[in-house]
């Protein structure tokens, strides 16, 4: 008789192989066309709220490794509320307008082409390929199994988002809280505009590193009591030297005048005369105090220099006596206004080259009007002659444009700002956003340091940019004044035409149809400002136009959590703080978490040129977005995240264990009617009781958004407790008992009761498998549900446990020596096993079960093959082979006679 035709064998639906890259697609493309996003609301309807609200990705190119990171881990912790039974809100979104959009434009045209076109036809074109990347974004962003209100994006460039931009910049210029002013700013020669912080990025530059004398005044001379002396300035941009006004000495230290008449910091004479910069002796001594407000003698032109005090002046480098260019440097200008009564000296033009004013203010001779500044310094140098002390060249961290990577400078132009320090009801924005900082949780709590300090050392936040694709600072100004025109009634007459037309009316209008009727008679003293706005003003005010707006169902203000890589401390996560601290006094959001970027698997980044470019779309290809999602919630995403092929099999590992675990409960239950435990084993009890510890461990740390702990935790449990202990045990008792035993039917709900909870607690992660494994479920699990959309998580009961960590370490004990046993082919089996003990915790029924072996007793009568003492050697565990024959149905040596079923199998075959 062929004995396996009378086990109960395991069956499923639900494949081995999930073949994910061919698969997913066609599941996602179900969730997407029945819209699970407005189900999952439903479901949840009146619950506790969370909305993520979605930092706007750009709209141009398709996405990165870094985008897929950033949107499933978003997902991911969307779905950990959804299962958690939270009532979730998620509106994705995109940066629409800037520079990179532009460039794309101009590239395609031909930059003479571009400058002939009237600008409203620019911003069509512009609107055009934003539109098209925001197709293929969204698809790609689907593909990767994210769900959120894909039907009703927001897009910054909508005619009544613009219109909301519009409405978030004027609230703030009411406060009083825009100025406009020339101030030296991070200038782009390449683009031809103003550049915020955030957009500057450092890189290795060569620059020279030179030391100039000016010789002082003839009445400084006087005052100071000594003979043409000269001070000593170090600067490594010598194109600034031109337009020098000033030398800052540090009003804490003292300066010293040596015997070639060079005068010095005292802390760096002795550096400066290593270095060969002076050779003379020290003569006299002064305070910084006695030069204050004298002159000294630019070399470069004959101009007077002021020499002023500075507490930014430091002593790790250069001479202790700063070169004060306030046209050209933020600190400079700082120290300046205190007192420099006389116009600031700024020569240079949009493109970086030396403008008429070189003439004008006889600068530098007249032919280098139209000479690139950096193309110059060498001339420069030849100028100085004598007064050139010393040069060098030295490579150093230089800002660059982040858009186009060429190096930027500072530059003093007449832009609009959003004042930092200005007291506006009893505080400053800077205050104000320092203390709401306090108020938000930070994931890692790092971050809040992090961005108190570039709060805290942030200047004056420059908004205005000199492009065409982006929202217009839409004020006029008075042409006899120069004075904006801040009106409520004009502003809210430009707003309602935007909402209607966008903010290209700005450019088809004339001033006077912008106007409302009562004013349109000020049309011809009017100009309008033709400035647009930083593109991070527009993503900084995305909260005031979908979470306040009532046109998005993107849940309250301020938002559950804002979510970004960690470089947005000083881009998205500042300028939303920014603007809606100005405007309504508070953060937009209760939390903030941020992630590190990818690198490849040597920990370096990845970039074209290197060949280690791994795109999501590849790895959906080969592996599955399965793979990636779970790749992302193992990762440690708080600092950078390797991923690379090796990885990517690791991972894929990973997911074949869990699926088959799926596989196995699935097919063990298939025939269980109902989920009812009556008196369980002590077997059942325990995988419950463990179940339990570790499923409320994983949820406190997926609260915490701790994923990869959590990931830790849940696999070891599932791979060394779950199936490698209480899966095999319960093998036999599945295959073997009779169909309705209490034993199998206890064994069975104890599977279900943990396969239930397990499909809701991997569902943020690994949605498609959990949603592939419901579908192939039976009804026990099913029950009424439509999907893995319907589950919600709910925490497993207690359930005392009657297995403690000493049978476990015994158990493991026994299992090493079964290893050497089976190595050495004493045994092929342990069911060829008996165990003989005189410990009681081991003389219970199940044992011989739960050690996988044919037999537990105090007494067997066979050799012992191995033995190890248990505690301080009271007791014994004695390993044997089992004194009875193999069962050919069940294979347990517990037949009384060889090739006879044992007792247990022929009461289940015969009654």
């Amino acid at each position: 008789m062929d004995y396996k035709d009378t086990l109960l064998l395991p069956k499923t639906s639900f494949p081995m192989r999930g073949n994910l890259p061919q698969n997913e697609p066609k599941r996602y493309k179900k969730w997407f066309s029945e819209n699970v996003y407005d189900r999952m609301k439903q479901n949840r309807k009146g619950n506790d709220r969370f909305n993520l609200h979605d930092g706007p990705p750009y709209a141009n190119g398709h996405i990165h490794i870094g985008h897929a990171l950033n949107k499933i881990l978003k997902d991911i912790i969307n779905k950990y509320y959804y299962f958690q039974g939270f009532d979730i809100r998620y509106v994705p979104g995109w940066d629409c307008h800037g520079l990179p959009i532009e460039q794309q434009v101009e590239k395609k045209l031909g930059k003479e082409k571009k400058e002939s076109l009237p600008k409203t036809k620019i911003r069509e074109l512009c609107r055009e390929h934003a539109s098209k990347f925001i197709e293929i974004q969204k698809e790609e962003f689907k593909s990767l199994g994210v769900i959120g209100d894909w039907e009703n994006p927001y897009k910054t460039m909508d005619f009544e988002f613009e219109a909301d931009i519009y409405k978030a910049l004027s609230e703030i210029a009411k406060k009083g809280l825009l100025v406009e002013r020339s101030k030296p700013v991070f200038w782009c020669m390449h683009d031809k505009t103003a550049l915020a912080e955030a957009e500057v990025e450092y890189e290795n530059k060569e620059d020279y590193s030179i030391y100039v004398a000016f010789p002082l005044s003839e009445d400084a001379n006087k005052k100071l009591n000594i003979n043409n002396a000269k001070i000593i300035i170090w600067t490594t941009t010598p194109w600034t030297l031109p337009a020098n006004m000033g030398i800052a000495l540090n009003p804490e230290e003292a300066y010293v005048l040596t015997s070639d008449n060079y005068i010095v910091a005292k802390k760096r004479y002795e550096a400066l005369k290593e270095e060969g910069v002076i050779k003379g002796d020290i003569l006299k001594e002064f305070s910084a105090a006695e030069f204050e407000n004298l002159k000294a003698i630019n070399p470069l032109n004959n101009r007077e220099s002021l020499i002023i005090l500075g507490e930014h002046v430091t002593m790790d480098g250069g001479s202790g006596c700063v070169h004060t260019a306030p046209g050209h440097g933020e600190e400079d200008y700082r120290v300046w206004l205190k007192y420099g009564n006389s116009e600031i000296i700024q020569p240079v033009d949009d493109e970086g080259k030396y403008s008429e004013i070189i003439k004008k203010e006889n600068l530098l001779p007249d032919e280098f009007v139209g000479e690139h500044i950096f193309k110059a310094n060498e001339k420069i140098l030849e100028l100085l002659d004598n007064n050139l002390v010393s040069v060098s060249k030295f490579t150093h961290s230089y800002p660059h444009c982040w858009r186009c990577h060429n190096p930027v400078i500072f530059r003093a132009t007449k832009q609009f700002f959003i004042a930092m320090d200005k007291e506006v009801e009893g505080d400053t924005l800077r205050d104000r956003a320092l203390n709401e900082i306090e108020k938000v949780e930070f994931t890692p709590e790092s971050g809040k340091n992090r961005l108190k300090s570039m709060v805290s050392n942030r200047p004056d936040w420059c908004i205005s940019r000199q492009r065409d694709w982006g929202v217009p600072i839409a004020f006029f100004r008075d042409k006899t004044t120069g004075e904006l025109i801040i009106d409520d009634e004009i502003i809210e007459n430009i707003y309602n035409i935007f909402k209607k037309e966008g903010a290209d009316a700005w450019y088809d209008r004339s001033i006077e149809e912008l106007l409302p009727e009562s004013k349109k008679h000020l049309a011809k003293n009017l100009e309008k400002v033709e400035d647009i706005l930083d593109v991070w003003f527009d993503s900084g005010s995305t909260w005031f136009a979908v979470l306040k707006s009532n046109r998005y169902d993107a849940g309250e203000y301020p938002a559950s959590m804002y979510l970004e890589g960690s470089d947005q401390h000083r881009g998205w996560f500042q300028s939303s703080l920014l603007v809606s601290t100005a405007i309504e006094k508070k953060a937009p959001y209760k939390s903030i978490l941020t992630h590190g970027f990818t690198v490849d698997e040597k920990g370096e980044k990845m970039s074209k040129s290197k060949g280690n470019v791994v795109a999501p779309s590849e790895v959906a290809k080969k592996f599955g977005t399965e793979i990636l999602r779970l790749w992302v919630a193992t990762s440690d995403y708080s600092s950078d995240i390797k991923l690379g092929e090796n990885i990517l099999k690791q991972v894929a590992e990973q997911y074949r264990k869990i699926r088959n675990t799926i596989r196995f409960l699935l097919a063990n239950i298939n025939d269980l009617e109902e989920i009812k435990l009556d008196n369980p084993s002590m077997i059942d009890k325990w995988i419950l009781a463990r179940s339990k510890e570790v499923f409320d461990e994983v949820v406190y740390l997926f609260g915490k958004y701790d994923f990869s702990k959590a990931f830790q935790i849940l696999n070891n449990f599932i791979v060394t407790e779950l199936s490698a202990i209480y899966l095999d045990v319960c093998k036999d008792r599945l295959y073997c008992e009779e169909l309705n035993s209490t034993k199998r039917r206890n064994s069975q709900s104890t599977m279900a009761i943990i396969l239930k909870e397990l499909l809701a607690l991997l569902a943020p992660v690994l949605t498609y498998t959990m949603d592939e494994a419901v579908e192939n479920a039976p009804r026990v699990i099913k029950e009424d549900k439509k999907d893995i959309f319907d589950f919600v998580y709910t925490p497993l009961m207690a359930v005392e446990n009657p297995i403690d960590d000493e049978v476990l370490d015994i158990r493991r004990r026994f299992y090493e020596i079964v290893d050497r046993l089976k190595k050495e082919k004493v045994i092929k089996d342990t069911l060829e096993l008996a165990i003989e003990t005189n410990y009681d915790k081991l003389l219970k029924d199940e044992m011989a079960e739960f050690f996988n072996v044919s037999l537990i007793g105090d007494d067997i009568e066979d050799k012992v093959l191995d033995e190890f003492h248990i505690g301080e050697n009271q007791f014994v565990l004695k390993i044997k082979k089992s004194p009875l024959h193999k069962c050919p149905r069940c294979w347990r040596y517990l037949a009384k006679e060889e090739n006879s079923l044992c007792d247990r199998c022929s009461k289940v075959l015969n009654g």
